[in-house]
């Protein structure tokens, strides 16, 4: 499993990551979601020892993973697809991996075949490959020696609509096989789709998560009126908890009954009033960032 406790990054008055903790268990895919610049691709190269932390801990099966025997064999990264010699062809990149790891040279072909590289691709050098081949050639790095573990950063990109359907089935198999998943993505639907767990981070900060049915469940209302301003004011004189909607409209964290009785206390005329169950994960990612800067942090 993963570990990460009250971690944080700072590059001199800049904080890139302040207070961040979550866990993700065996068995489950915990997506990992945020605008850029959030924080997400620095948690996670602190997690693998490539950033060192200024406070906190993240351990991996309950050790840091720079104590990690031959930690490929139970970890296994994919944080930057172009990371890759250009020089060499597919085949020579995984063979130099198991070489390293000590695996036994026939995952090689295991893992080219996992990820539908064909005898044609393992062959090409790495400079001729498109972002899709990439990320699918840093897949099979991953998963060369078998690990327990995948730390794994957007890597949908480049992968047309049947590649980003196969990697979520290859994901959701290897956490259903008892493996631990965590996943960055931009594309929400997909992790929607795939993920048990969800962590969302904005700013630098945890601003929401839980399982996938918690997040989504969207207890309370979703609620527009004629006039936003005066809606928001009666909704805060009766004391409920309450958010902006993307759609100029307001989330609150009440009932919809409790909602519509304090809008008719202040004589508020309402266009829309109902559960915001049905918000789903875009709705919901969008209104717990609103706010913050896409743009990437200073490094």
């Amino acid at each position: 499993m993963i570990t990460v406790e009250r971690l944080s990054k700072r590059y001199g008055r800049h904080t890139a990551v302040e207070d961040v903790s979550f866990h993700c268990e065996p068995g489950t895919v915990t997506g990992f979601l945020g605008p850029n610049g959030a924080g997400k691709s620095t948690t996670m190269r602190m997690i693998c020892g490539f950033t060192p932390p200024s406070a906190g801990t993240a351990t991996v099966n309950n050790v840091d993973y720079r104590q990690l025997p031959n930690p490929g064999r139970q970890v296994g990264l994919l944080l930057d697809a172009g990371a890759q010699h250009p020089g060499r062809t597919g085949r020579e990149t995984l063979t130099l991996s198991a070489k390293i790891m000590g695996v036994p040279r026939r995952r090689v072909d295991e893992c080219l075949d996992q990820v539908g590289l064909n005898a044609v691709a393992a062959g090409r050098r790495v400079r001729a490959y498109s972002l899709g081949m990439r990320q699918r050639l840093g897949l099979a790095q991953a998963l060369l020696g078998d690990p327990r573990v995948l730390i794994l950063d957007e890597p949908a990109n480049g992968l047309d609509p049947e590649g980003i359907y196969w990697m979520r089935g290859l994901l959701r198999d290897f956490a259903d096989r008892g493996g631990t998943v965590l996943l960055s993505s931009h594309l929400l639907r997909e992790v929607e789709a795939v993920a048990d767990r969800l962590v969302v981070i904005g700013a630098g900060r945890v601003v929401a998560q839980g399982s996938r049915d918690e997040l989504l469940a969207g207890t309370g209302a979703l609620v527009r009126a004629r006039d936003p301003e005066a809606l928001r004011a009666a909704v805060d004189r009766a004391g409920l908890p309450v958010r902006s909607s993307t759609d100029g409209g307001l989330l609150v964290d009440a009932e919809p009954g409790a909602v519509g009785q304090a809008a008719a206390d202040s004589g508020v005329a309402l266009l829309e009033l109902r559960p915001a169950e049905s918000a789903g994960l875009e709705q919901i990612f969008l209104s717990l960032t609103a706010g913050d800067s896409v743009r990437e942090a200073v490094k």
